[in-house]
């Protein structure tokens, strides 16, 4: 790898390993540190990653000629040019900067996307924790809101970078509003999983090489089965010290034995991701015709997690799923819900969906994210708040891709004669009519009603022990089932709720269902949440458990 020394202008050979050999224990002790000291998703005001913020970044290289420097460093591999930065204020030395790798990248261009290395020389630099920064110029998002706004959706449902916005002076030179996006490393893989020990990829399809002897061809990140561990080599990326035999396994299961698939992989965020870049027409991932730019990563427990990535090409800004041509209009507002189901070279979606639990609950997970933000238009009345929260910085933005009447047309109107990028809202709102009147969705999953916890009764000497839990509900559910934990527990229980009259549920099947479930000794709280199956469908309550669970306290119930 190049380095270059901020004060010359010739390239100095400084080794990767040696800058960092005696900062690797630090480091990760550092952030096994802050993963404990803040709360898994937590954000407030002065986050790096807060929303609702612009972030300031001012960029100070010795180099008048840093243009044609970081250029030649992007066209010679991942050499950083060395400069100091100031974040909100507050100043770092000795950082490394270079452009990021990215299809975006032009020479010459004055809005390429960067990536920041804040302890590039100094040993456990950092901001806020994070040692790396990435900012991407939103290309091909006219609204500039495309990826903030949908890793905002993403996070009610599933482990998601955090992404917000950012000002940057370079040299003293507004050099752009751009996105400013939480790396996937190290730091991520603690706050999301608890652990960055795991074996960790990211899908990096390659379509100028030939595969390897004896693999498959065009398979890109599909996870489709090959011959041998080293077929996967051109199409992704291992970012930890080993695991090409465990990214094997997980594609064999996949496709040899997918009713043990739970068993490498988590099979509900794969379903939360896939509903997700279904409906928001992100086809620039798995879902579309390279199976791209998404992470796996396994946890000690041996289950692999998928992470959505860059997601500036959302709401049908790529239009292409891998069969035939490129979509049009009228075929992005129409895109199936069940799209690849019946296609064996994405397994990860027809393998999946093939087993009917997993069919339901990806109808369940679809119906959640289509519900919560696009059928009652909360996309629109959010995109517009993110669009008046940049307007000025954007308006300032001399660089910019698109003109400030572009920008104001973004949410309503298709941009471009040759792109043609669709209107957020004029996609999405159409797609959300569209969806509501799909055969999938017109039969109504069991609801619940009511969900009580019996309590203590007034002036009873006796202390209530253990928690009966009653759900009641408006459909007719055919199977119930509890998963709980207790404080401190990180896996779920589960357990059947019966409609007998024999279990704390009432009247025999009066649609109420109940369970006592005995806390162990010292256990005083309890998290849970309710599946309810009929024969066609699926629901949770609360319908993003994965992050909002029902609690109770025996304390509370004893009050």
């Amino acid at each position: 790898m190049l380095y270059l020394h901020k004060n010359v202008n010739t390239f100095s050979y400084l080794t990767h390993n040696a800058l960092q050999s005696n900062m690797k224990n630090f480091l990760f002790s550092l952030l096994l540190l802050v993963g404990m000291t803040s709360g898994i998703w937590a954000q407030n005001a002065s986050d790096f990653y807060e929303v609702n913020s612009i972030q300031s970044l001012k960029i100070s290289f010795d180099q008048d000629n840093w243009k044609y420097v970081l250029d030649s460093l992007r066209f010679n591999g991942d050499g950083l040019m060395l400069g100091d930065i100031e974040i909100n204020g507050q100043k770092l030395t000795d950082v490394g900067v270079r452009y990021r790798k990215s299809r975006t990248f032009r020479p010459g261009m004055n809005r390429n996307a960067l990536f920041i290395k804040l302890d590039y020389i100094r040993k456990g630099q950092n901001y806020q924790g994070h040692r790396v920064i990435e900012l991407s110029n939103a290309l091909r998002d006219p609204s500039m809101i495309r990826e903030v706004l949908s890793f905002e959706i993403a996070r009610n449902y599933m482990p998601a970078p955090r992404a917000n916005y950012a000002k940057i002076d370079i040299n003293g030179a507004y050099y752009g509003l751009f996105i400013n996006l939480e790396s996937v490393n190290d730091a991520y893989l603690e706050r999301a999983f608890g652990s960055s020990k795991g074996a960790f990829f990211k899908s990096t399809p390659n379509s100028k090489e030939k595969a390897p002897l004896d693999c498959k061809s065009n398979v890109y990140g599909s996870l489709q089965y090959d011959n041998a561990p080293k077929c996967y080599l051109n199409n992704f990326t291992m970012l930890s010290d080993d695991g090409w035999g465990e990214l094997f396994e997980l594609t064999r299961v996949l496709e040899e034995e997918p009713q043990n698939i739970e068993n490498i992989l988590d099979v509900d965020e794969t379903l939360w991701m896939l509903a997700f870049n279904n409906i928001l027409v992100n086809l620039s991932s798995y879902s579309g015709k390279a199976s791209q730019k998404y992470y796996l990563y396994q946890d000690k427990a041996g289950r692999f997690h998928p992470v959505v990535w860059d997601l500036n090409f959302s709401f049908g800004s790529y239009k292409n799923t891998g069969v035939g041509s490129d979509l049009g209009f009228v075929d992005l507002v129409s895109l199936d819900p069940m799209l690849h189901a019946d296609n064996p070279e994405k397994p990860l979606i027809s393998q999946l969906l093939k087993i009917e639990k997993y069919k339901k609950i990806y109808i369940s997970h679809y119906r959640t994210i289509l519900y919560d933000h696009f059928v009652n238009a909360n996309f629109e009345t959010r995109s517009k708040e993110l669009q008046n929260l940049i307007l000025q910085a954007f308006t300032d933005d001399q660089n910019r891709f698109y003109n400030t009447e572009q920008f104001s047309k973004s949410l309503t109107s298709t941009i471009g004669k040759r792109s043609k990028i669709p209107g957020i809202a004029q996609l999405m709102n159409k797609r959300a009519s569209f969806l509501k009147k799909n055969d999938f969705f017109a039969v109504l999953p069991p609801l619940v009603k009511n969900i009580s916890v019996t309590k203590r009764e007034q002036f009873a000497s006796e202390k209530v022990q253990d928690f009966k839990i009653q759900a009641s509900f408006k459909q007719f559910p055919k199977n119930v089932k509890i998963y709980y934990r207790f404080a401190g527990d990180k896996a779920y229980q589960s357990t059947a709720m019966m409609d007998d009259g024999a279990h704390n549920d009432g009247d025999a099947n009066d649609y109420t269902y109940g369970v006592m479930i005995k806390p162990p000794s010292g256990k005083d709280v309890i998290e849970y949440y309710i599946e309810a199956e009929n024969p066609k469908s699926i629901s949770y309550s609360p319908s993003n458990y994965m992050f909002k669970q029902h609690t109770a306290s025996l304390k509370a119930l004893n009050e």
